[in-house]
């Protein structure tokens, strides 16, 4: 019994003695690959304020910004001239 309590005592000396060896992680952040963006120019127009809000709420509901609603709508209306105005011209 007495070889027992003396492993104990000598384990817990021991314990106290050296710290924990924990692995140490080391954090490196992760890099980004942005994609070049196209320059870009200010566009100011006058819409309706009834035209805006439908907008806005559009963008609350499909998580965009006025920004990318215009953006979205002027490339859908060129799209859709431009490819009529090639069909009249053939």
């Amino acid at each position: 019994m007495e070889d027992y309590k003396k492993k104990l005592g000598g384990l817990a000396d021991k314990l106290k003695k050296d710290p924990p060896k924990t692995p140490i992680q080391e954090v490196h952040p992760v890099k980004s690959v942005e994609e070049p963006k196209e320059a870009e120019a200010q566009l100011n127009v006058w819409i309706p304020k009834s035209l805006l809000k439908q907008m806005k709420g559009y963008g609350i509901d499909h998580d965009l910004s006025l920004k990318d609603i215009n953006i979205l709508a002027l490339q859908s209306f060129l799209n859709i001239n431009l490819k009529t105005s090639t069909e009249i011209e053939n």
